[in-house]
């Protein structure tokens, strides 16, 4: 028998949480994911995390071709009991459907984007671009911190395999023709 003073999403189900679960708890902490049926709460981000997600997100505005958008902060649904909140997406513009939109299809996502967090490096290196290849988004990059500066791993699904190949390595300079042409400065994170 459950507190009815505790809220409802405190005690998962034997079978675990599903996607479509998280639009409609009330009180969820903000920015929770659902990864394998388990609600993940995030942590407080560091400093680090804010600059160079918004530094990501304004340059890829500036090259995002007109087919798509970027957002930032919004769940994909992956699969049934799979719903994880990439700190920045590329979505498909067909995809934008307003502004109560609360997740995108992992259809409709071209590039997923995870900055790692102390708390969160298992799952941003392992389990989240594992979930991301199965579901079939087309690239995936993982930002790290070091001493300061931003180092991205950009990865490409090799549709053969299922799975993401070897890394591109980006420090200072992020430039890549794709999945479209971007050069954004990973050392203005040093000046803001």
């Amino acid at each position: 028998m459950t507190d009815p003073q505790l809220p409802d999403w405190l005690i998962p189900p034997p079978e675990g949480f599903k996607a479509e679960d998280l639009d409609h708890f009330p009180d969820l902490p903000a920015h929770t994911e659902l990864i394998d049926g388990s609600l993940v709460l995030v942590s407080p981000q560091a400093s680090f995390h804010a600059l160079i997600t918004t530094i990501l997100e304004v340059g890829l505005r500036r090259y995002v071709p007109s087919e798509f958008r970027v957002r930032r902060e919004m769940s994909v649904i992956l699969g049934p009991r799979q719903r994880p909140e990439p700190d920045i997406t590329i979505i498909r513009a067909s995809a934008d459907l307003g502004l109560r939109v609360t997740a995108y299809r992992a259809s409709d996502v071209l590039l997923a984007v995870e900055v790692v967090s102390p708390e969160s490096e298992v799952r941003d290196r392992q389990r989240k671009p594992t979930l991301y290849a199965e579901a079939g988004i087309p690239h995936f990059w993982r930002v790290e911190e070091d001493a300061g500066s931003a180092i991205v791993y950009t990865y490409e699904l090799d549709r053969a395999t299922g799975a993401y190949g070897e890394p591109g390595v980006y420090q200072d300079k992020l430039q890549l023709s794709d999945p479209f042409e971007i050069d954004i400065d990973l050392t203005e994170i040093e000046r803001l």
